[in-house]
């Protein structure tokens, strides 16, 4: 999930001058700090235009300006009075924004409330169309590969794919099962957005068609600021949330599915403890074992990369779904851990450029977005216990399905003289019959 307006200071330029209104005699300014003084125990008031901190606070790019700043106390509790007060200047097309400096409160106000144009749809439809046949494509190299390798002759594998296009059709189950995954993890975003009142983009799906995966995923844009730490947790967790609750059963269907059979030369997929965990849950022991390894079928690769990318977006560092969940749950100071969480970075993409996969893109894209943070226009009140407990929820997801090393080269094994691999599949012949007898009950 993306925040379209800028938040701040890494990614604007200096703040925008004041309106011009004099807060000690402009009749306007006075009607203003009446509003204000409902809420708030006024101490001192400023036009603070050479405050270069308000950068970190606009949380919105257009026509708005910053009008006035007021320090003290307020009256209430912090989330009730930015109701009230929000809801008292919407008349008149002012913001405000609600800060804590060093134990001091302060009320900003900006002039000009963000009120965003519709969208047209049709580039999510396009991007949705290629993404569905990238998935496909995928999809069908990973039915071709298991129709090879069931011992089909070669001459009918040769015409598969000879006429690849005209077999898309057997990329289905990926697609489907990767497109729902996904989906579900961006409406999750939608309609959390759209519970909390906020314009939300729909779901923008990002095609990669010559790569394991078939896509780099999906984003939606936020189009106005968040009002609260809540909001920010609510809309950054709901997607991962959600998106996991699809991928899990996929995976788990898709490794019950899925053959056992002695480790041929290839690509290996990485481990995430959620990933090993399931592995060992089905099989009974955890694979690759060093002679055997399971070899995941369309369903079991989507339910994968749907725990990848649900790794991905909780990496606690700005723009991403866990910058938000970090953000919301200890505020500024999840900036401090930028620095910690790019220099592991950097080490795993040494470590990963030695075996073929590395995360230089993410790195890069870490490097672009990562000091970026969704700062609330309400960034006094706390999260609630129950939000707490789900943010630190949220930061263990992310432990759990994170995979350090998303691929990597494997060597073939030779069996020793009298093992007959039809043996480590009859696990797999028995779960197939058995699922094949639950569906005729």
């Amino acid at each position: 999930m993306l925040p379209e307006l800028a938040s701040s200071a890494n990614d604007r330029p200096r703040l925008r001058s004041s309106v011009g209104l004099d807060p000690h005699q402009d009749s306007a300014a006075a009607d203003l700090r009446g509003l204000v003084m409902k809420v708030f125990a006024i101490e001192s008031e400023s036009l603070a235009e050479e405050d270069r901190s308000l950068n970190e606070m606009l949380p919105f790019s257009g026509s708005a300006k910053y009008v006035v700043s007021y320090s003290g106390h307020l009256l209430m509790g912090s989330e009730e009075a930015y109701d009230k007060l929000d809801a008292d200047l919407a008349a008149m097309d002012y913001l405000p924004i609600f800060r804590e400096v060093e134990g001091r409160q302060i009320i900003h106000i900006f002039s000009g409330r963000v009120q965003p144009a519709p969208r047209p749809w049709w580039p999510n439809a396009l991007l949705l169309a290629l993404t569905v046949i990238s998935l496909l494509i995928i999809g069908t190299e990973v039915a071709i590969n298991e129709i090879a390798g069931l011992g089909a002759p070669q001459a009918d594998v040769e015409a598969l794919i000879a006429n690849f296009f005209g077999e898309l059709w057997r990329g289905i189950p990926y697609a489907g099962s990767l497109l729902l995954i996904l989906g579900a993890h961006e409406l999750g975003h939608f309609f959390a957005g759209r519970r909390h009142k906020l314009a939300v983009t729909l779901p923008y799906f990002i095609p990669a068609p010559f790569t394991f995966y078939g896509t780099f995923g999906a984003v939606i844009q936020l189009r106005q600021p968040m009002r609260s730490r809540k909001t920010l947790l609510d809309i950054g967790l709901a997607g991962p949330l959600v998106g996991l609750m699809v991928a899990i059963p996929v995976l788990y269907i898709g490794l019950r599915t899925s053959p056992v059979d002695v480790i041929q030369p290839g690509m290996l997929e990485g481990n995430s403890f959620l990933y090993a965990l399931m592995k060992t849950l089905v099989f009974g022991e955890f694979l690759p074992n060093g002679t055997y390894d399971v070899y995941i079928n369309q369903l079991a690769r989507a339910g994968w990369v749907g725990l990848l990318v649900t790794g991905l977006n909780l990496i606690p560092i700005g723009q991403l779904d866990g910058g938000h969940v970090l953000y919301a749950l200890i505020g500024e100071h999840a900036r401090r851990l930028y620095a910690p969480l790019m220099a592991a970075m950097v080490g795993l993409v040494l470590v990963t450029l030695s075996t073929g996969a590395s995360w230089v893109l993410v790195l890069v894209l870490l490097l672009l977005f990562g000091r970026i943070y969704a700062v609330p226009l309400d960034n006094i009140t706390p999260l609630d216990p129950r939000r707490r407990f789900l943010a630190v929820l949220g930061l263990i997801v992310f432990v759990v399905t994170f995979v350090p090393l998303p691929l990597s080269p494997v060597e073939g094994v030779t069996l020793p003289p009298g093992t007959d691999s039809a043996s480590i599949l009859l696990p797999v012949a028995i779960t197939l019959m058995t699922l094949f007898m639950n569906r005729r009950r």
